[in-house]
């Protein structure tokens, strides 16, 4: 690594909303009481379904996955943010900093595969229900899943192994709460074309295919519930994959509003602008992973039974 970047390694300041102290209080009582519903609500939702057996199938063994991913995602950062309300200029160091993108990246890359996968789950159920014991079998989902924590990982690798060999001479601030990998690259005093470049296939792969095989699939997925003669099956039918839909609207639908509106070229504009995308950025790493344990919980009769079966039973009554 270059010497010029032997200084910058020392760390990084994250300026968060260090403008707005006022808005500081307030946001971390409200980040702090979503954050333990985000550990509550998921926790509990992985014990469910591994002490109830009625719910080891595909289904909830990849949304014990999902509940699992969302702590991890949100632990990565959400402390973070949370100790940088009450500390004015927060500092991080350089390989504290790469560890929190690493992770970030890892997760967010990993669920966008993840719920395309569930996708996939809901389609055989559906549509093939005759072939899905033996589509999805255990020998087919779980490596399913394994592939996806792998992916997800060896993507954020290739990422913030090239972010971090950049050099950082300059200015030290990220203008932001966490290390989030965009704002740390615009203080790289060197091309990140690559970067760039590589970020965009990146984001082909990871959210460009899994849009596109989530929307494939719920294509088939209406064309066969619209078939069903009864309008009791048709909702039944519909039922078993609305809480998933829910969650896909949700995570990419924010995703879309944070990447795809325009940029504002006055100064004045920009900067209310970037407060936005910092505030929009933040409750999307806390708003989905809060929700989807409520979305599957509330719409989904077979979670909501055996949560009140393992309350009533012994490993919640000692």
């Amino acid at each position: 690594m270059e010497a010029s970047n032997q200084s910058a390694m020392t760390g990084f300041v994250l300026l968060g909303l260090s403008a707005h102290p006022k808005l500081e209080k307030t946001f971390f009582v409200l980040i702090l009481l979503m954050y333990l519903v985000i550990l509550l609500g998921n926790g509990l939702l992985i014990v469910v379904t591994l002490l109830d057996s009625r719910l080891h199938t595909p289904m909830y063994f990849f949304l014990g996955n999902l509940s699992f991913l969302d702590i991890c995602y949100t632990t990565s950062s959400v402390p973070l943010v949370l100790d940088g309300f009450l500390t004015p200029r927060k500092t991080i160091s350089f390989t504290g900093c790469a560890v929190q993108m690493f992770l970030s990246f890892a997760m967010g890359a990993t669920e966008c595969v993840l719920l395309g996968m569930m996708a996939f789950d809901r389609y055989v159920a559906i549509c093939n229900p005759l072939r899905y014991p033996v589509v999805m079998s255990k020998a087919a989902y779980v490596p399913m899943a394994v592939s996806s924590w792998a992916a997800g990982g060896v993507n954020s690798l290739v990422q913030i192994s090239l972010a971090v060999q950049l050099p950082f001479c300059g200015d030290n601030v990220i203008n932001h709460f966490t290390c989030e990998i965009l704002a740390v690259l615009k203080l790289a005093c060197a091309d990140i074309s690559i970067n760039v470049i590589s970020m965009g296939v990146a984001n082909v792969i990871f959210l460009g295919v899994p849009v596109l095989s989530i929307f494939v699939s719920y294509i088939f997925i209406l064309t066969t519930i619209l078939k069903i003669p009864s309008a009791e099956g048709r909702k039944k039918a519909f039922s078993t994959c609305s809480a998933h839909l829910t969650v896909v609207v949700i995570f990419y639908g924010t995703i879309l509003f944070m990447y795809g509106k325009p940029k504002s070229k006055d100064p004045l504009a920009a900067d209310k602008q970037d407060v936005s995308d910092k505030l929009t950025s933040l409750f999307y790493g806390v708003l989905t992973p809060m929700l989807n344990p409520i979305i599957y919980s509330l719409r989904n009769k077979a979670v909501k039974t055996a949560v009140k079966t393992l309350v009533s039973q012994k490993y919640f009554a000692q």
